[in-house]
């Protein structure tokens, strides 16, 4: 077991990362105040986890809330079920709340967590390894609009995370790849050695090589716990972290949450950023083909659907969190390791790399 820390002060946290992790009690325990305990999951992961999951939490009165799998559930309707569930069984301040899941039960339940009597505890169990190399460290939690994607959300830290890698042996290839493109992320805009280590060891985290799946894991949350504890609320450097999701938002709002993952729609979505990139003469031809390589390598989708216009990119970017005064900020690169939050381009630059993604 390897353990990390994001540092914010008094609401640090630990990320422990390793195989075998679901239902040690020594690990989640003094994470979980009170003694009640509501676990969420969904219809997928809940047959496989949730016994062993409810386990940890031995001596405690254990609950679970089991919402439908899916992007497009991540809905206030679908946060209500968890409303429902504390309210029904007189769940206290004092509770805790689990997500046991993907990125979807994360958000939806550190959601919950922070609005249920104005904020209660909670712990991010991800299963996948999006969840684990992303989404489940720094505390964002929201749901989806029909209009846009996280635009309802909080900032709420979690008090501990459990990346139990062994979760990762029941989780389908596209899952696992749609995971990769956040992993291959942090190499494009902050870790260049780990970008490098990527176009070396790749074929291994694909083949779930435990050895390579932990080391990505690690470094992928390393970076991201840095860029966390430097910039808890997005004031600033956090928003590096966005790279390719203002592109990837855009389809995953057009297409309904239904027939893209978010990490398919994200790995397009860099490298839209990253040829805007090399138009504005900040990113070399070169690093631009290593990213394109690196991303075709992982089998993911290199271009939108093919029914996406420039203007429904364009109208769909607008409605970005990043957007300052009716300006697109984006995520670009200066070059592999070096991403920023601008909106220093000209229309015509954006519109030409639009036009080249879209039919």
């Amino acid at each position: 077991m390897q353990t990390l820390n994001v540092d914010l002060g008094t609401r640090s946290y630990p990320i422990f990362i390793g195989s075998g992790l679901l239902g040690r009690p020594e690990l989640v325990q003094p994470y979980a105040p009170g003694k009640q305990v509501m676990i969420v999951s969904n219809e997928t992961v809940a047959p496989l986890y949730l016994e062993r999951a409810t386990q940890a939490f031995a001596g405690k009165e254990c609950r679970h809330v089991i919402l439908p799998d899916g992007e497009k559930y991540k809905t206030l309707d679908t946060l209500n079920l968890i409303f429902d569930a504390l309210l029904t069984h007189n769940f206290s301040r004092n509770c805790t709340l689990v997500a046991l899941g993907g990125g979807v039960v994360g958000d939806i339940t550190g959601y919950a967590a922070a609005s249920y009597q104005r904020g209660v505890a909670f712990i991010q169990i991800p299963t996948t390894l999006l969840s684990q190399v992303d989404s489940s460290v720094g505390g964002k939690t929201g749901v989806n609009h029909a209009l846009g994607k996280n635009m309802i959300g909080a900032f709420h830290q979690p008090t501990c995370v459990i990346a139990d890698t062994g979760s990762l042996n029941t989780l389908d290839d596209r899952q696992l790849r749609a995971g990769v493109a956040e992993v291959i992320k942090y190499g494009l805009i902050s870790d260049p050695e780990f970008f490098a280590w990527l176009e070396q060891h790749l074929d291994e985290v694909l083949a779930r090589d435990p050895a390579a799946l932990a080391y990505a894991i690690a470094r992928s949350c390393q970076d991201k716990a840095d860029v966390v504890g430097a910039d808890e609320r997005e004031g600033g450097l956090r928003a590096i972290l966005n790279l390719g999701h203002t592109f990837g938002h855009a389809i995953e709002t057009a297409t309904h949450y239904e027939t893209w993952l978010h990490g398919e729609a994200v790995a397009t979505g860099m490298l839209m950023a990253a040829d805007l990139s090399q138009r504005l003469g900040w990113l070399s031809t070169d690093a631009l083909q290593r990213a394109q390589q690196l991303i075709a390598r992982a089998g993911l989708p290199l271009r939108p659907p093919t029914e996406m216009t420039r203007v429904q990119f364009l109208q769909l970017m607008a409605r970005d969190k990043k957007v300052l005064d009716g300006a697109i900020r984006l995520v670009l690169l200066k070059g592999l390791g070096q991403a920023i939050v601008t909106a220093d381009y000209a229309a015509s630059q954006l519109q030409a790399t639009l036009d080249a993604y879209c039919a």
